[in-house]
């Protein structure tokens, strides 16, 4: 399945929409703590797309910023409305966004290309045989 340059996506209920003008930078699934937590999983799984190329319509985000491991700022977007998580962005890498995969209108297309911070993957989360393994950040 090719990756799309164009796609779409949303919350759960509705109310906040976004769709995206660009290729993805990159697929992978996050591992480290603050997913983990966030997501109430083993890992997220994250579209990386450049910033400008996001356009959300609709709805009203909130949001949760903390001091991530790395030192920088790391700030996730929610609805309003039902809590379905949909971005979040770096201090460090402020011309990128992550989109959540779930909250894609068509998600069959999302591979990963990468676990990142396998480090601090869980013991019982089966990492795929094809993604590449990155023990800390995200890749360049």
């Amino acid at each position: 399945m090719a990756v799309p340059t164009t796609f779409s996506g949303g919350c759960l209920c509705g109310a906040v929409r976004y769709s995206c003008a660009a290729a993805p930078l990159s697929l992978v699934n996050c591992h480290c703590r603050d997913c983990q937590r966030a997501s109430g999983g083993a890992y997220t799984p994250t579209i990386v797309v450049p910033a400008e190329s996001l356009q959300v319509t609709g709805g009203r985000l909130e949001s949760y910023t903390l001091r991530a491991d790395s030192g920088n700022e790391a700030t996730r977007q929610f609805c309003a409305e039902c809590g379905s998580q949909l971005f979040a962005f770096s201090s460090g890498r402020p011309e990128r966004i992550g989109i959540k995969a779930g909250s894609l209108d068509g998600p069959h297309w999302f591979k990963p290309a990468a676990d990142v911070w396998v480090s601090r993957a869980q013991p019982w989360d089966s990492l795929a045989a094809t993604t590449e393994k990155v023990s800390g950040g995200r890749p360049a």
